[in-house]
């Protein structure tokens, strides 16, 4: 399976699209995640627990992604773009939204 960003892949001629395919990640807060994010929050520096969650939620929605296109029997997706979001629970909590996105095709 081929996963990519751009419309076209270079030696390649799509035989047929099969239709726009989305994945969704979505994870929960975790106490003590947050924590230490609010403690780098106010002393600077990279939060490696989150960079990990979201490069983690990617490669998961990557890979529905691929499962998905694989069902409409393709071999390719273009046009894959990934996007991230939260989603408000209430006060205390946040959901993390990780969305990938493209069109299945078969080349």
């Amino acid at each position: 399976m081929i996963l990519t960003t751009t419309d076209v892949i270079q030696g390649t001629v799509v035989q047929s699209y099969l239709g726009v395919v989305t994945a969704q990640v979505v994870y929960g807060s975790n106490f003590l995640r947050d924590f230490f994010a609010g403690i780098r929050d106010i002393i600077g520096g990279r939060t490696a627990s989150y960079e990990r969650l979201f490069e983690e939620g990617q490669q998961k929605a990557l890979n529905e992604l691929e499962q998905r296109a694989r069902r409409l029997g393709a071999n390719a997706v273009v046009g894959i773009e990934i996007d991230t979001g939260t989603i408000n629970v209430d006060q205390s909590g946040v959901l993390l939204l990780i969305t990938a996105s493209g069109t299945a095709v078969r080349v």
